[in-house]
Protein backbone atom coordinates (compact mmCIF):
# COMPACT_ATOMS: atom_id res chain seq x y z
CA UNK A 1 0.00 0.00 0.00
CA UNK A 2 3.12 2.06 0.87
CA UNK A 3 4.28 1.96 -2.84
CA UNK A 4 1.12 2.52 -4.28
CA UNK A 5 0.99 5.78 -2.39
CA UNK A 6 4.34 6.80 -3.38
CA UNK A 7 4.04 6.34 -6.91
CA UNK A 8 0.38 8.25 -6.91
CA UNK A 9 1.92 11.14 -4.76
CA UNK A 10 4.83 11.02 -6.99
CA UNK A 11 2.51 11.24 -10.31
CA UNK A 12 0.80 14.05 -8.91
CA UNK A 13 3.68 16.11 -8.15
CA UNK A 14 5.43 15.26 -11.74
CA UNK A 15 1.81 16.69 -13.14
CA UNK A 16 1.69 19.78 -10.82
CA UNK A 17 5.46 20.43 -11.95
CA UNK A 18 5.04 19.57 -15.33
CA UNK A 19 4.35 22.76 -17.97
CA UNK A 20 2.64 22.72 -21.32
CA UNK A 21 4.80 23.84 -23.67
CA UNK A 22 7.90 22.07 -21.96
CA UNK A 23 6.47 19.03 -22.08
CA UNK A 24 4.74 18.83 -25.68
CA UNK A 25 6.64 20.91 -27.46
CA UNK A 26 10.64 21.82 -25.74
CA UNK A 27 12.61 24.27 -24.87
CA UNK A 28 14.31 24.16 -28.10
CA UNK A 29 12.80 24.45 -32.25
CA UNK A 30 14.20 24.06 -35.19
CA UNK A 31 14.55 26.87 -38.16
CA UNK A 32 15.13 27.21 -41.30
CA UNK A 33 18.79 28.72 -42.40
CA UNK A 34 18.97 29.71 -46.19
CA UNK A 35 21.79 32.18 -47.59
CA UNK A 36 22.33 33.54 -51.14
CA UNK A 37 24.68 32.32 -52.10
CA UNK A 38 24.20 29.33 -49.97
CA UNK A 39 27.32 27.67 -47.82
CA UNK A 40 28.08 30.38 -45.32
CA UNK A 41 28.95 29.03 -41.93
CA UNK A 42 25.87 29.75 -39.15
CA UNK A 43 27.13 30.52 -35.63
CA UNK A 44 24.67 30.59 -32.76
CA UNK A 45 26.37 32.66 -29.90
CA UNK A 46 29.45 32.45 -30.73
CA UNK A 47 29.05 28.51 -31.49
CA UNK A 48 29.68 26.98 -34.94
CA UNK A 49 26.59 25.05 -36.17
CA UNK A 50 26.60 24.35 -39.76
CA UNK A 51 26.67 25.54 -43.24
CA UNK A 52 24.02 26.70 -44.88
CA UNK A 53 21.39 25.72 -46.18
CA UNK A 54 20.84 24.31 -42.51
CA UNK A 55 17.92 23.53 -40.32
CA UNK A 56 19.00 24.68 -36.99
CA UNK A 57 17.97 23.87 -33.22
CA UNK A 58 17.84 26.48 -30.78
CA UNK A 59 16.73 27.44 -27.88
CA UNK A 60 13.61 29.04 -27.32
CA UNK A 61 13.09 32.03 -25.11
CA UNK A 62 11.77 36.02 -24.99
CA UNK A 63 14.46 37.26 -26.81
CA UNK A 64 15.70 34.82 -29.86
CA UNK A 65 19.62 33.83 -29.50
CA UNK A 66 22.04 35.61 -32.30
CA UNK A 67 23.23 33.97 -35.48
CA UNK A 68 25.96 34.82 -37.19
CA UNK A 69 26.63 34.33 -41.35
CA UNK A 70 29.94 34.42 -42.24
CA UNK A 71 31.73 33.36 -45.92
CA UNK A 72 34.76 34.55 -47.29
CA UNK A 73 34.40 37.41 -49.70
CA UNK A 74 30.98 38.32 -47.81
CA UNK A 75 30.53 40.62 -45.38
CA UNK A 76 28.88 39.25 -41.76
CA UNK A 77 25.63 38.97 -41.16
CA UNK A 78 23.71 38.69 -37.75
CA UNK A 79 20.00 37.90 -36.76
CA UNK A 80 17.48 37.22 -33.91
CA UNK A 81 15.13 35.22 -35.05
CA UNK A 82 11.60 36.39 -34.02
CA UNK A 83 9.68 35.12 -31.22
CA UNK A 84 5.87 35.22 -30.06
CA UNK A 85 4.11 33.68 -27.19
CA UNK A 86 2.89 29.89 -28.09
CA UNK A 87 -1.03 29.84 -27.30
CA UNK A 88 -0.20 26.47 -26.08
CA UNK A 89 0.75 28.07 -22.89
CA UNK A 90 -2.78 29.32 -21.76
CA UNK A 91 -3.37 25.14 -20.70
CA UNK A 92 -0.87 26.41 -17.78
CA UNK A 93 -3.83 28.46 -16.12
CA UNK A 94 -4.91 25.02 -14.91
CA UNK A 95 -1.37 24.22 -13.54
CA UNK A 96 0.13 27.64 -12.38
CA UNK A 97 3.39 25.83 -11.85
CA UNK A 98 3.47 24.83 -15.20
CA UNK A 99 3.96 28.74 -16.41
CA UNK A 100 6.61 29.76 -14.38
CA UNK A 101 8.55 26.33 -15.59
CA UNK A 102 7.46 27.26 -19.46
CA UNK A 103 8.89 30.79 -18.45
CA UNK A 104 11.87 30.20 -17.17
CA UNK A 105 12.87 28.06 -19.71
CA UNK A 106 11.49 29.96 -22.63
CA UNK A 107 9.11 27.40 -23.80
CA UNK A 108 6.44 29.37 -23.57
CA UNK A 109 7.84 31.26 -26.64
CA UNK A 110 7.64 29.84 -30.57
CA UNK A 111 9.90 31.10 -33.15
CA UNK A 112 7.78 32.72 -35.96
CA UNK A 113 8.57 32.63 -38.85
CA UNK A 114 10.37 29.35 -38.96
CA UNK A 115 12.52 29.89 -42.20
CA UNK A 116 14.72 32.65 -42.78
CA UNK A 117 16.29 33.54 -46.45
CA UNK A 118 19.44 36.19 -46.21
CA UNK A 119 20.94 37.28 -49.07
CA UNK A 120 24.85 38.46 -48.10
CA UNK A 121 26.79 41.33 -49.49
CA UNK A 122 30.27 41.19 -51.21
CA UNK A 123 32.94 42.70 -49.49
CA UNK A 124 33.94 45.84 -51.12
CA UNK A 125 37.54 45.31 -52.75
CA UNK A 126 40.33 46.77 -50.20
CA UNK A 127 42.13 49.38 -52.22
CA UNK A 128 45.99 49.55 -52.13
CA UNK A 129 47.39 52.82 -50.87
CA UNK A 130 50.82 54.16 -52.32
CA UNK A 131 52.90 56.04 -50.24
CA UNK A 132 55.90 58.16 -51.81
Amino acid sequence: MKKVLNLVMSSVVILLLSSCCTVFKGSKQSIKVVTNPPGATVEVDGIERGVTPLDLRIKKGFKGQTVVLKKDGYERRSFEPETTFDAVSIVNVFFFPGFIIDAATGAMMQYDPKAYELNLTKQAPVQATSTK
